[in-house]
């Protein structure tokens, strides 16, 4: 896994970890959505770059 990638899959869980914990506290379902979206994106890309370096060696 690239750094870089692994890095931008980091970044997108903690913040959509955060979004949707901030949603939830406000009382807001569609931020706490958002938030949830943007940590399985986050999740997805990690786990596609993990795969990746599975087959590269």
């Amino acid at each position: 896994m690239t750094a870089g990638e692994k890095a931008k899959a980091k970044i997108e869980q903690a913040e959509g970890k955060a979004k949707e914990a901030l949603g939830r506290a406000l009382g807001n379902d569609r931020m706490a959505a958002e938030g949830q979206a943007q940590k399985s994106t986050g999740d997805a890309r990690e786990a596609k770059e993990k795969a990746k370096d599975a087959f590269k060696h």
